[in-house]
C-alpha cells in the first residue's frame, strides 16, 4: 500500500487516512529530506477515514491548519501527494463544492460514516490518499481520500476530509486513544419545495426530521 500524509507536530504525529494504514503490518514513512521511519498507528477512525501515526523524530516542519468552514465554492486550492509513487507531487484547482456525500465511495461496514466532503477538480489519483488539500495560505484545509471515477484514476472528481473533522480525531486519539462523537437517533432527508411550502421558508434549504426516539 502506498498513500502520503503530512506531519502536525514536530515531535512527530503524521495524520493520513485510516484506508491507507488499516491492513498494513509495518509502516514506513519517508520524508522530503529522504529520512525514513518506523511508524506506530497511535489509532484509527474509521467513521471519519482519519489515522494518526507517529515516528520518532524532533524538530520536524509542521503544516499550518486552516478553516474549511470558511473555504468558498470557486477557490483555489491544490492537492499534495505521491500519486502513482510520485512524491511531492503538486497539483492546482478549484473547491467544487462543499458537504458533498458519496454513495458507494465510502465505506459501507464504517457504521455512522461522516460524509461531509470538500469536492475539487484538483487531480487526485492513487497515492494521494491522505495528503493535504492546501489553500492559497499554504493552509491545509482538508485530507484527499477519495475519487469518483470509472476508470480508478483521475477524472476531475476529488473528495478531501474537512481538516476539523480530522482535528477532532487527532485529539481524541492523542488524549484517549479512541474517538468520541455524540449520536442523536434521528434520521434525516434533504428538505423538498413541497416540504418548504408547507412550514412557510422562503428558501428550500435544510433537512426534514423523519424518525426520532
Amino acid at each position: 500500500s502506498l498513500g502520503s500524509g503530512f506531519i502536525v507536530s514536530a515531535d512527530g504525529f503524521i495524520l493520513t487516512n485510516a484506508h491507507v494504514v488499516a491492513r498494513g503490518t509495518q509502516i514506513n514513512v519517508k520524508l522530503t529530506d529522504r529520512r525514513e521511519f518506523k511508524a506506530r498507528v497511535i489509532g484509527l477512525d474509521a467513521v471519519a477515514d482519519v489515522a494518526l501515526l507517529k515516528i520518532d523524530a524532533s524538530d520536524l516542519p509542521t503544516v499550518r491548519v486552516g478553516s474549511p468552514d470558511h473555504a468558498r465554492v470557486g477557490e483555489a486550492v491544490v492537492a499534495i501527494g505521491s500519486p502513482f509513487g510520485f512524491s511531492n507531487t503538486v497539483t492546482a484547482g478549484i473547491i467544487s463544492a462543499k458537504g458533498r456525500r458519496l454513495e458507494g465511495l465510502v465505506d459501507e461496514n464504517a457504521r455512522y460514516a461522516i460524509q461531509d466532503f470538500i469536492q475539487t477538480d484538483a487531480a487526485i489519483n492513487p497515492g494521494n490518499s491522505g495528503g493535504p488539500l492546501v489553500n492559497l495560505n499554504g493552509e491545509v484545509i482538508g485530507i484527499n481520500s477519495a475519487i469518483a471515477s470509472p476508470t480508478g484514476t483521475y477524472a476531475g472528481y476529488g473528495f478531501a476530509i474537512p481538516i476539523n473533522l480530522a482535528r477532532h480525531a487527532m485529539d481524541d486519539l492523542i488524549a484517549t486513544g479512541h474517538v468520541t462523537r455524540a449520536i442523536l437517533g434521528i434520521q434525516i432527508r434533504e428538505i423538498s419545495p413541497e416540504d418548504a411550502e408547507y412550514v412557510g421558508l422562503r428558501d428550500i434549504r435544510g433537512v426534514v426530521v423523519n424518525e426520532f426516539p
